[in-house]
């Protein structure tokens, strides 16, 4: 008789809300540590959460006579500080993870030329990482491969760095990673690697019927409570089938401020010449000295965001698609680094970006076979014996990958004005360029680490 398929599913679910704060239709901001999908169903093992040090609310050190408590607020901000400091100082294998990054980008990109497209390189690479500890032989050594990592204890230790490194909710950022294992329960499992996986990678562990209505809303209430219900739509449509043994669930919701804000009385409704037909939506505007980058197909600025990394924008040259340019190897470079590029010139830049609110459904299956890693979607070749206790004939059948971003302007900048801008390789004025991404361009979003959240394109800003 042939063996009875079993199927486990891997997600990778990235949320970024509004720059200002929480982006549209949010209905609510994610908790850490909310761990417990509901009483009925039993928790095998749960995260803990470090604790950080709060931001200071400076409203919350003025005295009833008017004076400021300073001796106060520098106790409370030299805590938090110590601690940011403390987390940007966490080494990582930053070759590594840009080298998955670079590859994994233009796999998952796939055909998505002219839809918007948004990607979460490390939401995946904290996915990939859980995928090698549950799982051994060939197809843990396809994921390592994939990762650049040579050991188990090396995806272990860096994916803890990246963790730390990218979780904030000090009050000033908000960068909640989150993980989960979602198992059947009449499926024997090996207490050992959910531990490992609570502790290492923050994963609490629950044990459900499959396929029953009340295990698909826990775990579609788990993603909204994560993800700031931003995307409750992709989220009502996963479902557990009864074959389904194991699940992996990872998230990353992310909220910042610009530094420098823009003012809302500036925008204004302009004209976005896409690839499907004009589009009348509204443009925010700023105009300030900041750094002008250029590439030989593209031109970029950087968008500071206020106690975190920032995002960087670039405008492809004409004639170069945003998806040409997550292919073209000075782009990628600019992506992952970037600091110190050689041609960057700090000027007056006029700036007018679409406000946008964009997102994507990728399916990872077909990226994660073309990057080597194959044997886990195989029923008879995929060996996930460090998590389930009789894994003959479990496979990965299912590796989904949502993400969305917006933004939107909130604070004051100086006043700005809209032109075209054809951006490329010539070296731009001396004291002043206008910026102007009204066509198809790339975003990323890169956190205090450098390293990008979220890669993304908008063919379309609404």
């Amino acid at each position: 008789m042939k063996q009875k398929r079993w199927t486990a599913i891997l997600l990778a679910v990235s949320l970024a809300a509004a720059m200002t704060g929480c982006a549209p239709r949010v209905e609510s901001c994610p908790a850490a540590n909310q761990t417990q999908p509901g009483a009925a169903y039993e928790t095998l093992a749960e995260a803990t959460y470090p604790e950080m040090a709060k931001y200071p609310d400076e409203t919350a050190y003025m005295k009833k006579d008017g004076s400021f408590d300073d001796e106060g607020f520098s106790k409370v901000y030299d805590a938090w500080w110590a601690d940011k400091r403390a987390r940007r100082d966490i080494d990582i294998d930053r070759e590594n993870v840009q080298s998955f990054v670079w590859a994994s980008t233009g796999a998952m990109l796939g055909e998505e030329s002219g839809k918007n497209f948004v990607y979460s390189p490390l939401n995946v690479y904290m996915a990939l990482s859980m995928l090698a500890e549950c799982t051994d032989g060939d197809s843990r050594t396809q994921i390592l491969s994939l990762l650049r990592e040579n050991s188990l204890e090396d995806v272990r230790a860096q994916a803890k760095a990246l963790w730390n490194a990218n979780y904030c909710a000090d009050g000033a950022v908000t960068s909640v990673l989150a993980s989960s294992v979602w198992l059947d329960e009449g499926v024997g499992y090996v207490q050992k690697t959910l531990d490992t996986l609570a502790q290492d990678y923050y994963a609490s562990s629950f044990s459900g019927e499959m396929g029953s209505d009340s295990y698909n809303k826990a775990l579609q209430s788990w993603l909204n409570e994560q993800t700031g219900g931003l995307l409750q739509e992709q989220a009502s449509g996963l479902e557990f089938t009864p074959e389904t043994v194991m699940a992996l669930a990872t998230t990353i919701y992310y909220r910042a401020k610009w530094s420098q804000e823009f003012s809302k009385s500036q925008t204004s409704e302009d004209v976005f010449y896409a690839e499907s037909g004009d589009i009348t939506c509204d443009f925010m505007h700023s105009s300030g000295t900041g750094t002008y980058y250029w590439g030989e197909k593209f031109g970029a600025v950087n968008l500071p965001l206020r106690e975190s990394g920032a995002m960087k924008l670039l405008l492809p040259d004409e004639g170069v698609t945003p998806e040409a340019l997550l292919q073209d190897e000075e782009a990628m470079n600019f992506l992952l680094g970037g600091e110190d590029w050689e041609n960057s010139k700090f000027l007056i830049v006029n700036l007018a970006v679409p406000k946008f609110d964009v997102s994507s459904d990728l399916n990872l299956n077909a990226g994660l076979q073309a990057l080597g890693v194959t044997d886990v979607f195989g029923d008879d070749t995929a060996d996930f014996s460090p998590m389930i206790e009789n894994a003959d004939g479990v496979f990965l059948s299912s590796a989904k990958h949502a993400a969305r971003v917006a933004i939107d302007e909130e604070g004051v900048t100086a006043a700005a004005y809209t032109v075209m801008m054809e951006a490329g390789a010539a070296e731009p004025p001396d004291e002043e360029i206008d910026f102007t991404l009204d066509r198809p361009f790339v975003f990323a979003i890169t956190s205090q680490d450098g390293l990008p959240l979220f890669i993304g394109v908008v063919n379309t800003p609404n």
